[in-house]
């Protein structure tokens, strides 16, 4: 009798969980992931890039020093703390790429066009701002944290690890029906 119950609540279960999945799949994850990634790292991303350039409409045009110590720190010591000394390549490459990225991508993610290659592309981003924050910042053991401890808080490895979960989910389901992506997709078919 027990099994018999516990059936029809899985039975049950499933058919409420199932309509509700069947409505929403098309439209929700992606808008959700898309309103979450606005909401809690939008901003995040948007004020460290602008560390990065120069004021005014045309400072977006010129990445300044701050870039550099905050992208390639142990290079910028290697030339005596004087960025203008850095190698342009691959040295201004890698700043410029990263100071854009942290503009661009998020704002794709945001509007929901190229969601998923934004998305990767800011998975990679969050790798190889961790691997510099733990390498070169030489951040403390509580900033970086562990995994199955006690606590929630570490910026590296509990925060960042939700952040590549949040885009990993924007890079497997897409931006959904609710998108700049969709709008594209209908427009050629």
């Amino acid at each position: 009798m027990l099994m018999r119950l516990a059936g029809r609540m899985a039975d049950m279960h499933a058919a409420v969980f199932g309509q509700i999945e069947e409505k929403t799949a098309t439209w929700l994850p992606g808008l959700l992931a898309r309103f979450a990634f606005a909401a809690v790292l939008l901003v995040y991303y948007l004020n460290s890039a602008r560390t990065k350039l120069g004021d005014g409409l045309s400072g977006f045009f010129q990445i300044q020093d701050n870039a550099y110590f905050q992208i390639v720190p142990k290079v910028v010591e290697e030339y005596g703390y004087d960025a203008s000394q850095v190698p342009f390549f691959p040295y201004d490459i890698i700043v410029a790429a990263g100071t854009y990225v942290e503009f661009i991508l998020p704002i794709l993610i945001v509007v929901g066009l190229f969601t998923r290659l934004s998305a990767l592309g800011l998975i990679g981003f969050t790798l190889v701002q961790s691997y510099v924050d733990i390498t070169a910042h030489g951040v403390d053991d509580k900033t970086v944290g562990a995994w199955f401890d006690n606590l929630s808080g570490s910026v590296i490895m509990d925060q960042r690890t939700l952040w590549v979960f949040l885009l990993l989910m924007l890079v497997l389901r897409g931006a959904g029906s609710l998108s700049l992506d969709t709008v594209l997709r209908r427009m050629r078919g």
